[in-house]
This record gives C-alpha cells, structure tokens and sequence, in this order.
C-alpha cells in the first residue's frame, strides 16, 4: 500500500485507485488530505467456483478478497478510522464503480455517518478537476455497479460452464469466453473465406493519349452506356483491337472543389486503431503508455509528475468548452485565423446525446509534443504527438481539394481520369489523416494538362490491357479486429486489449509475417465445437446486444437480475445438450476423392499427432494421409511411403526390422506388429546409477530426445544433456555430461557434479 501523508492531523482521506496517481494528485491538496490506492480491485469473484447463486429470491454474489489485498483492505480501514470525511476516487467507469463500491461496503461499519463517505470522478487529474470533483461529491452510483456485475456475471458463467466442456471435448487448458470467443470466430471466419476464395479473373485497359507535348493517362471506364467489364484476354484483345481503330476527342473536363472535414478527436477504440497503423503499437502497448500519460510523467521537475492527458478509457467525442477554447486559441495564433473555423467542431456518437466523459485528448494544448519529447520516453512522446495532433486537428478549417476530370470519347469507347491538388491544407496541417478511401490524396499523383479543352482532338499514343484478379480479404490486424469489433458492437474499448492477449495465450491464433491474425488448428476446432453447440453465445448480433443490455442497465433502463435470469435460462439449455452430445470429432470437408474406395471425399481430421485426411466412410474405408495446404488455400495430399525393411532381425521373433514415423519422429520396430511389439531402443551401455536395475536408453518426447530409466515409472531417473560414455577418473560413476555453449564451446563434466565436482 502506497500513502502519501502530509505534515499535521489528517482530517480528510482521498482514495485513488492507482498508486501512480498519488504524486500527480498530492501537489493540488492541502495539508488536511491523506492519499492513499487500491492498487486496482480489492474483491471479486473465488476463483475455484462461480460465486454466483440464482433463486426465485434473487441473485446472490459471493466477493472475497483478492490475493495479497487483504493489507491494503486493513490499510484503509486503519486510515478511514482516523479522518472526518472520506473520498473514494477510482477511475470514472464501470470497474472503478465497483471498487469504489467495495470500498464503501469495508469502512461503512467505521464511518457511521453514511454522508461522509463520498464518491467522485475527475477526467484528467489538474488542480480545477480534483478541486471541482471534491466539491461535487455524489453516492456510488449502483446502476452502474449493477451493470458491471452483470458483465462479470455473464463472463463467469461462460468462462466457468463451458471450458470444463471443452476440456472433456478436446484437451485440457482450453477456456472459452463470451466476447473472447466471439472475436475468435471473426478471425476464424475471415480465415474461412480466404481459404474458400476462388479468384476471379478480369481486365483493365489503360490509354495514353497525347495533345502537342502534353500526355494523359486514362482508364476505359464505358463501352457504350455499360460499364466495361472485361473478364479474359479474348474479349480484350478484340475491345484493344477495336479501340486502336478509333480517333478520340476530349469529351468533357469537370472542375470542381472537394472538401475534407476533419478526422474526430480520439475515444480509445480509434486511438487503438491509429496507434497501431500509424505507430505499429500493439492495442496492449497503447493502453499501457495512454494510462502513464493519463496518471502523470516527470517532465522538467522529475520528482513532480504532471498528467498530460484525460481518461484514456471512454466512448465520447465531446470536448470540453475549457479544451475547444485552448484548442481554438492556439490554432489562431499558432496557424493564422484562415485555420480556425468561425464556430467549434462539435463531434456526436451515432447521433447520441454525450455523456459526462470527454474524448482523449491533452490537458494542455501548450504543452507541445516538442516541449514534451524532451523528457518522455522514445514511446511515450511518440503516443502524446498522436493525441495531440488530433485535437488540434479536430478544431481546424477543413483541407479543399481543386478536382478535375477529364472525359476522353471514341466511338463507343469511354475513358476517364481524375485529378486532385490540394489547394488549402487546413486540419491536414496539423494531423496527417490517411483515412481509408480518401481518394483525392491518391489522386494528388495524376497530373492532368492545363491546356486541355473540351472537342480538343487527342492522339491514342499507346494502350495497355492489364490482367488482374480478385484478392480474398486480409487477415485482421490488431488495429482492423478492433475496427471491426467497433463496427459490430462487439465488447468494449476498455476490454479489446485483454480479449487480443487471452487468443493469443491459449494459442487459438497467431501472427503471421505481416503481424495479421492467423487462427491456429485449435483455435479453428473449439470455434467450429462452440459454433455448433452454442450458437447464440456464438452469435455476434446476439453478443452486440448484450452490450446494449448492459448498457440500459449502466442507464437505468434494465434490470440487472433480469437481464442475466433470461440470459442463463437459454444458455443452460444450449449448455445441457453440448455437455450430453457425443465427442464427435469435428472434420472439414475437402473436394479430394477417396483414392482408396471412391465413394466419399476425404475430410479433414484432428488426430493425436494433429491434422490428417481420412475417408469419411471410416470403418469400412480407413484410409488416412498426411496432407499440405498451399498459401491459396488448396489441400494436397503427401504421398505416402511404405515402412522400409532393414536387413537387421527382430532379436525377439526373427522378423525383418523396419523403420517407422511416430508421433515423435522416426525410430525402429519389428514388422511382425501387432504379433510382435518389440522396439529397438539406444542403449547407453550402463545400469542406472540410481534404482541400478534398470538400463539407460533413449527416450523421445515433444521438445526433443532425453535418456532414462527402462524401469520407468518405478524410477524417473533421466538425463537431458548429451552422454559421454566415459567413467569419472574422480568418482567412478559410468558415465559424464557433454554439453555445448553458445560460442561452441564444450565443457564435460561428472554427473553428480555438487558431490564430486570434476570437471574439463
């Protein structure tokens, strides 16, 4: 537990919820207020069973203190003893409702007076916000506390009910999540659809015409009224044969000015976003840096943190009157008046009245990214510059485009292009956007003839048809999943980070080179189980909707013990068949005939030793082979190859030996399996020097090959290092320890190296 304790009687406690914030706040109070942290949540659910019970009474929560809280929760207690008045400050959202819930049920018994206990929330952590905050105290708001509960709840029995299921169904260790495996499915999904994609070929022609020096690029857009769709070389060969027979003329130019509004100030799903295209920040890295902005970072007084931004955990695009003025005054004075719009840009959410949270934005918009980078950290700054970049940006004069396309007619043949230049910066001059489909800055690189006039003729200098197909979707990124988690409704802001890290954890997807979301063999296995077995939790509407649930319950508008009594009604159904439904393991169809009994197409199968194709009609067919898959999706089959018979017998039956591929490579066997089961082992010549009945041979497992005792499990005698089979010259024992360093270096030395010691 962290404290700051001021000279005097304390009269006043101020409890925060993060360690970090106690130096920032400490410099704004008197001397008549203690701080003291949380250090984040202080009870929740137990961890060995769901802590939830459900009767025609109600729904009863069991809370228990955390691990190692149990100091802090008498920390609080003891310095809530000794002051008048208590105020409990988490953070301003749902989880810092609950703790300071928490926190209130723990001193209520000691602060008998319930209206000196109070509630309050602050944005940013300046000396007005804490001042005003303190003089604005409210009770713990118990709606939102309902709210995050429910969220809990929710996420408990899924978490709780369904791995167990998953553990008998599939293997051990396996969790499911009721947004985690959402999110899942939308990588397996994806996946699914570029393994699917058939590309589909089609043709573009580009003309070069020319009018004295001058030359302009253009695509044939129009055959006659139609749109030119060329799908094969043949029909395009015979539009360019066509096309060189005509004389073309400029059909129309159409000057017009573009206007670009500027991008919204950031709320913490698109800081995410831009963080990670614009910076390469994974979505945990840009909350972690966002919080340290959020809670303060020494900047010329290193031992006077100062907070740099507001809340980084919020949904809103308002801004307060204080910011748009700082905002508006700096661009006026900074960018010149033709930057500043006459009335402030206001941003609304989905049309949305604004809660009382504000967008991320900089405390003060003195405080320059150039002024900043001089005492933060490479990372830090980089984060600050992003934010503050775009609140400036968002108050600004729209950037104007001066746009012209020019029409190119022949005969039945149309051509089109399209010019932009930009001719007034506007917010671009603070914050480059780079918004998807921003055409006029990839038209920035055409440039089109100033000389140029409608009825001017234009010589056809040169045509060119180019072949293209169809590209399946990309993998998502950190940055496009949450984007689409966004879209869909999918969880919330303050959550995407743990949802990205526990896929990744459980090995359900990983990065490939380009840093996009691959769904691994078993990711794709317990979503397709899920899938199947528990739609609806599996459903992304159905999720979507949950979160608006939750929200009317944060509102008022919803009853908590409602909502989770209608959600666990429909789930346990779907639960009770999927815990009774037989282990079927699951396979994906392929188009390959079986080439053993041509009846059926081979499916893919999990096996012991992972994916395998085998023959659906198994029993009366057991065909089986390993198989590849191509970077286009395709399935091919490995070509199997027969077990080699060696010229060594079985010492055993006699039979030829033959050489096998096991589950954990190669090794040596007699062919008279199943009759004779005998399998040759390297031994390393010596009795075990710890049962001393047993020999020493070679054994295989998953990271690699190790020596052991032949009377395992009787004796777990083994050794991972390399053997040299030599005696100690100094103790005698059979044999030495061979290994390698890094530089090559090989050092052997005695087994039993703390008794005896010898080494070289």
């Amino acid at each position: 537990m962290r404290t700051y304790q001021h000279k005097g009687i304390m009269k006043k406690l101020l409890i925060v919820e993060s360690p970090a914030k106690i130096k920032t706040i400490k410099k704004f109070l008197g001397d008549d207020f203690r701080i003291i942290s949380t250090m984040g949540h202080i009870k929740d659910l137990p961890t060995k069973k769901t802590g939830v019970q459900m009767d025609d009474k109600g729904i009863k929560i069991e809370y228990v203190t955390i691990e190692n809280k149990d100091n802090v929760i008498a920390d609080i207690r003891k310095n809530a003893k000794n002051v008048d008045e208590v105020y409990i400050a988490p953070d301003p959202d749902r989880e810092g409702e609950i703790i300071a819930w928490h926190v209130e049920q723990e001193i209520k018994d000691i602060i008998k007076d319930p209206s000196k206990i109070h509630r309050i929330t602050f944005n940013e952590i300046t000396k007005p916000a804490i001042l005003d905050a303190i003089a604005h105290p409210y009770h713990v708001d118990m709606k939102k506390v309902g709210a995050q509960q429910a969220r809990r709840i929710l996420d408990r029995w899924v978490g709780y009910e369904v791995s167990p299921v998953l553990w008998q169904k599939i293997a051990k260790g396996l969790s499911a999540g009721r947004v985690q495996s959402v999110a899942l499915r939308l990588i397996v999904e994806r996946e699914e659809a570029i393994r699917n994609f058939k590309p589909e070929e089609y043709w573009s022609v580009e003309g070069l015409f020319a009018k004295a020096k001058s030359e302009l690029a253009a695509m044939l857009t129009h055959i006659g009224k139609e749109k030119a769709e060329l799908k094969n070389k043949e029909q395009t060969d015979t539009i360019v044969k066509d096309i060189k027979k005509e004389s073309f003329i400029v059909d129309s130019i159409t000057d017009k000015t573009r206007i670009q509004n500027p991008v919204a100030p950031f709320m913490t799903s698109t800081l995410q976003q831009a963080a990670f295209n614009k910076l390469g920040y994974t979505v945990k890295k840009t909350m972690t840096i966002a919080q340290q902005l959020y809670e303060g970072v020494p900047l010329d007084d290193p031992n006077t943190p100062k907070a740099l931004i507001t809340y980084m955990r919020t949904d809103s695009l308002r801004l307060s009157d204080t910011a748009i003025t700082q905002a508006r005054n700096f661009i006026s004075s900074q960018f010149g008046k033709e930057y500043l719009p006459s009335q402030a840009n206001v941003y609304v959410k989905d049309g949305k009245a604004q809660d009382a949270h504000e967008a991320i934005r900089p405390i003060d918009i003195s405080l320059t990214p150039n002024v900043v980078s001089q005492y933060l950290k490479k990372d830090l700054a980089m984060l600050y510059e992003l934010i503050w970049q775009r609140s400036v940006a968002c108050q600004m004069t729209p950037a104007k485009y001066a746009q012209r396309q020019v029409t190119i007619m022949g005969g039945k043949y149309t051509f089109k292009v399209t010019g932009s230049t930009l001719i007034f910066d506007g917010y671009l001059k603070a914050y480059n956007s780079e918004e998807e489909g921003d055409e006029d800055k990839k038209n920035q690189s055409i440039k089109i003839p100033n000389d140029l006039k409608i009825k001017d003729p234009v010589d056809l200098k040169k045509i060119s048809p180019k072949q293209h197909f169809t590209q399946p979707p990309p993998r998502y990124t950190e940055g496009s999943l949450v984007k689409e988690m966004e879209k869909e409704g999918i969880g919330r802001p303050s959550t995407y980070a743990t949802i990205l890290s526990t896929i990744q954890a459980r090995t359900y997807v990983k990065l490939d080179t380009k840093k996009r979301f691959e769904p691994t063999d078993l990711g794709m296995q317990v979503t397709d189980m899920l899938r199947i077995n528990l739609p609806e939790i599996m459903n992304v509407k159905f999720t979507a909707l949950m979160e608006e649930d939750l929200d009317k319950i944060a509102e008022g508008e919803m009853e908590r013990d409602a909502l989770l009594r209608e959600f666990y009604t429909a789930f346990q159904k779907d639960l009770t068949k999927f815990k009774g439904s037989e282990s079927q393991k699951i396979s994906i169809p392929t188009d390959i005939q079986c080439p053993q009994c041509h009846e059926h197409n081979l499916v893919i199968r999990k096996g012991k030793t992972g994916e395998f194709l085998g023959c659906p009609g198994y029993p009366n067919c057991d065909f089986s082979s390993n198989f590849e898959q191509t970077e286009t999706g395709e399935i091919k089959m490995i070509e199997q190859t027969p077990p080699q018979l060696l010229d060594e017998k079985c010492p055993k039956c006699g039979e030829p030996m033959r050489e096998m591929m096991g589950k954990f490579g190669k090794f040596i066997a007699c062919s008279g399996y199943p009759k004779c089961k005998y399998i040759k082992q390297n031994m390393a010549g010596f009795k075990c020097p710890e049962c001393q009945k047993g020999d020493i041979i070679e054994r295989k497992w998953r990271g690699g090959t190790f020596w052991g005792c032949s009377n395992y499990p009787k004796c777990k005698f083994a050794i991972f290092d390399e053997i040299e089979n030599t005696p100690c010259p100094k103790c005698k024992r059979p044999f030495l320890i061979k290994k390698k360093d890094k530089e090559g270096n090989i050092s052997i030395f005695c087994s039993d190296i703390k008794e005896c010691g010898y080494k070289k």
